[in-house]
């Protein structure tokens, strides 16, 4: 008998999920549906920055699979379709047709839950819901977005200092506006320890753009237009054509909760390590709507990357397809940048470590991205957290030039493995001057706190 699979989610869990499922089992044995509320399927969310900013040409460079081709796959996939409630006792789902109100039930006998994360918005604030102010999550915002860049707008502020933050306000730098950031946290980038932070805050304002610190935005004052003139804030009032929202995002799970599905602590939906969810048999989650667990702290959280999304729908499709995958936790690895400034973190901060319940300690050097001798070198500096008495290594955080971010992919493979920073010392990693000092900055660090940290 034929089994059914339903998608909710079509874009890199929900889809990869479908399609490693489909290359598993043929039509004839695994029918799959896939319902997506949005205009667009399996894209690039990261790239909508670079999109906007003119780095990237046009939107489609940053889809990956349109519907068309997942239908060629043998996946029915329903666009601009909305679920709207998920029924597991009777193991069906209801769904509206957004365009036409026209909605069904949908029986499946294996569920996929991939409904991604949502933007925060401060929607009880005034001015908030306006024409010209934009959250930038679905390739839909980016387009609303640039359909007011096109407007005559001068004057950027970004609400928000983190990823998505400094992305955006190099964006409004790349089509020339002039751009402030305003922020809650003491630093940007509160994905950083704030001494980090206050290096991007440093370099963004050699770039022009004023970062207005540990202030609250509080309303957006509106002109005769209904468009923004102004953000109001608990620092002062900035000058506005456009707003740009960069506060984070939150698991989208409503449809999980109605539903009696487990959730964790950040409210994302708690899987095992095949990406099932615990209890009801056959329904599955990935993507933006889960917590992940941390394997250095050994806590679970929410990390909205694309990165994650792809692997658990991987996982997810191979053990429905019939074999076998888990998926093991994250690091916390994450890179970013700002104009020419390049931002990376992986493992924990110090107030991770701390509240983890670790005995840690940090080293700080800096160093350059080639031999200081080799045209070209440009600065970094390097933040290495290690466990005080093991000296297992914690955290690696990273701020500089060209060539500074992807060497947090050394931490991210040390963390993984449970190397100690007397072992990451001993790395036997590439070297040529045009690359790397002799001493890669990553083992500069490490060998600065092996001491202090093999101390009890």
């Amino acid at each position: 008998m034929t089994e059914h699979l339903v998608v909710i989610g079509a874009d890199a869990a929900g889809m990869s999920a479908a399609s490693q499922a489909r290359r598993r089992r043929g039509a004839d044995d695994l029918r799959i549906t896939a319902f997506e509320r949005g205009h667009f399927s399996s894209y690039s969310a990261c790239g909508i920055p670079y999109w906007v900013g003119g780095q990237v040409a046009d939107r489609d460079s940053l889809i990956a699979r349109t519907p068309e081709e997942h239908r060629a796959r043998g996946i029915d996939l329903r666009m601009r379709t909305e679920v709207t409630r998920i029924d597991l006792d009777r193991r069906r789902v209801h769904s509206r047709d957004v365009d036409t109100g026209e909605s069904s039930w949908t029986g499946f006998d294996q569920l996929v839950i991939a409904t991604g994360a949502e933007p925060l918005r401060p929607d009880d604030l005034p001015g908030f819901n306006a024409p010209g102010v934009h959250g930038v999550q679905t390739l839909d915002d980016g387009a609303a977005l640039l359909a007011t860049l096109d407007r005559e707008c001068h004057r950027a502020v970004v609400v928000g200092g983190g990823y998505i933050g400094v992305e955006m306000a190099e964006a409004m730098v790349q089509r020339g506006l002039t751009v402030t950031m305003v922020h809650r946290s003491p630093e940007p980038m509160s994905t950083l320890d704030p001494d980090m932070g206050r290096l991007v805050r440093e370099a963004m304002t050699g770039m022009g753009i004023e970062v207005v610190s540990g202030a609250e935005a509080r309303e957006v004052r509106l002109g005769p237009d209904g468009h923004p003139r102004a953000v109001v804030t608990t620092a002062g009032e900035y000058p506005a054509d456009v707003v740009v929202l960069g506060l984070g995002v939150r698991p989208r799970t409503a449809l999980a909760r109605a539903a009696g599905l487990p959730l964790g602590e950040s409210g994302g939906l708690r899987t095992d390590a095949e990406m099932r969810v615990p209890g009801v048999d056959g329904v599955w989650a990935g993507g933006d709507c889960v917590e992940v667990l941390n394997r250095v702290s050994g806590r679970h959280q929410h990390i909205a990357l694309g990165t994650h999304a792809n692997k658990h729908g991987l996982v997810i499709g191979t053990n429905i397809g019939g074999g076998k995958a888990s998926f093991p936790g994250v690091v916390g690895t994450a890179v970013s940048k700002v104009c020419s400034l390049e931002i990376a973190r992986t493992g924990l901060l110090e107030r991770e470590a701390t509240a983890a319940g670790l005995d840690w300690t940090a080293a700080v050097i800096e160093s350059t991205s080639r031999a200081g001798y080799y045209p070209g070198a440009a600065p970094m500096t390097v933040k290495m957290l290690a466990e005080q008495g093991t000296g297992r290594l914690l955290g690696l955080q990273i701020v500089g030039r060209e060539g500074a971010a992807k060497r947090v992919d050394i931490g991210a493979v040390a963390l993984t493995a449970g190397m100690t920073v007397d072992q990451v010392v001993s790395l036997d990693l590439g070297y040529a001057p045009p690359f790397s000092p002799v001493w890669d900055p990553v083992q500069v660090a490490a060998r600065k706190i092996a001491s202090r940290a093999a101390s009890a």
